[in-house]
């Protein structure tokens, strides 16, 4: 009986993945009832509970108790897409993970100062903006590094880019735990750059500014 829910849970879960898909839904946006679920598949609730919960797992879905079920931000992105939970070399980690973001971001800046419209160049500069008081006021400002980076990707409307946003996030935040010391001013400087290249739209400049941020980084913390 448990493997018959099972494949009924997973048939129901690609219709609903299907529905989502041919709509189409936008993430935030909520999906229909768990009643109108089981209306249009034609399937029992604890069915409609069951394939709910594993598109869930997948972070296709976000289920609010009480509220609904709603299109995950993360777009089916898993949490952990290279499997960084189990590496015991931090500092390997860490250098590759630099090396990693050298390949990946400074294309990803160049391409964002061609693409960006008016609205994205204005978020990054709030978010720019909050960093600097962070940064300013000396707190932690890893989120809103996270935020700048992942919106620098978004700049360049690229749909299959936001799929390498979690790598690059995990880079930020592995780096932030890793090093001791700060480097404030330094860092301040070249997020700044970065903006005015993508801002001023110039590619190259984006490019470069990227890469000797990335650089920076790289050779400070292997010389630590």
């Amino acid at each position: 009986m448990a493997e018959q829910i099972k494949t009924l849970a997973e048939k129901a879960s690609e219709e609903i993945l299907k529905l989502i898909q041919n709509r189409p839904y936008l993430p935030g946006e909520k999906l229909p009832t768990e009643k109108e679920l089981c209306e249009m598949l034609d399937v029992g609730r604890n069915t409609v509970r069951e394939a709910l919960k594993i598109l869930a797992s997948k972070n296709i879905l976000t289920i609010r108790q009480g509220a609904g079920t709603y299109i995950s931000e993360k777009q089916g992105v898993s949490d952990d897409p290279l499997g960084f939970a189990m590496v015991t070399d931090r500092k390997k980690m860490t250098v590759d993970l630099l090396q990693l973001r050298l390949i990946m971001e400074p294309p990803i800046a160049g391409l964002a100062a061609q693409e960006a419209s008016k609205k994205d160049i204005e978020e990054l500069r709030e978010i720019l903006e909050e960093m600097e008081e962070r940064i300013r006021r000396r707190q932690d400002y890893t989120a809103a590094d996270c935020r700048f980076h992942e919106k620098i990707a978004d700049c360049t409307g690229n749909t299959v880019m936001g799929n390498l946003i979690p790598v690059i996030m995990k880079g930020i935040q592995v780096f932030a735990r890793e090093v001791d010391e700060t480097d404030y001013e330094q860092t301040r400087i070249s997020h700044r750059k970065i903006y005015e290249s993508i801002r001023s739209r110039r590619p190259f400049d984006a490019e470069m500014e990227m890469r000797f941020h990335l650089l920076y980084n790289n050779n400070r913390y292997q010389n630590l």
